[in-house]
């Protein structure tokens, strides 16, 4: 059954016509993803037909968490200096460098994603499934199926948005595309943490305050 609700929020997504959502539904199934996949292909989709469009403009967040633990750089892209310069689209980049600063992801896109480390996890997917006792004849669909896991996992724009789990990196950025009426892209991002990558000494401070005090 075909909601309201859904057309709305096929609408929002994607920014085309009620009508058009809601035949796009029926056409679906109802599946909605389906639905946007729809849209696009026809051509209907705002955001897909803005997405060809240069985005020059925009800003590079920046984002300290935890007293300077954790800091995020992201380049998010734009038409025009007036749409970087307006609130809302300000609100958003730093909704996104906070995302990034929480999520962690590793990857921008699935497509950033090299057949190396996909064939490397699919392994370790299979030999995981294989150890749980899984049937051999449908091991090679659960890895399917935990590869698009692993893919919202690492990729920021496959990732729930935390501030709102329902929607993906991905539609809230289409979200923004059909509001504003400009191409926006998340370009790149760095996100760093305070001693990353370095081999830490364990410290036994009790030990320290009893050496101390025996000598």
């Amino acid at each position: 059954m075909i909601t309201a609700g859904m057309v709305k929020e096929l609408r929002e997504r994607t920014g085309a016509g009620m009508m058009d959502c809601k035949r796009a539904l029926g056409e679906c199934g109802a599946n909605m993803d389906k639905a946007v996949d729809y849209l696009r292909e026809k051509g209907l989709a705002a955001a897909a037909k803005k997405a060809s469009r240069v985005a020059a403009e925009g800003v590079v967040e920046a984002y300290i968490h935890g007293g300077g633990r954790i800091g995020v750089l992201v380049e998010i892209n734009c038409e025009t200096d007036f749409v970087a310069k307006t609130d809302e689209f300000r609100q958003f980049t730093r909704d996104i460098a906070m995302h990034i600063a929480a999520a962690n992801p590793t990857f921008l896109t699935k497509e950033e994603v090299s057949a190396d480390v996909i064939e490397h996890e699919k392994e370790i997917l299979r030999n995981q499934a294989l150890n749980e006792g899984k049937p051999a004849n449908i091991v090679d669909k659960m890895v399917v199926g935990r590869i698009e896991k692993y893919y919202k996992e690492v990729c920021l724009l496959e990732q729930p948005f935390v501030k709102d789990p329902d929607s993906t990196i991905r539609q809230l950025v289409n979200q923004k595309i059909s509001k504003i009426g400009e191409n926006i892209s998340i370009r790149r991002f760095v996100r760093f943490q305070l001693g990353e990558g370095i081999e830490k000494k364990t410290t036994d401070f009790a030990a320290e305050v009893m050496s101390a005090v025996t000598k």
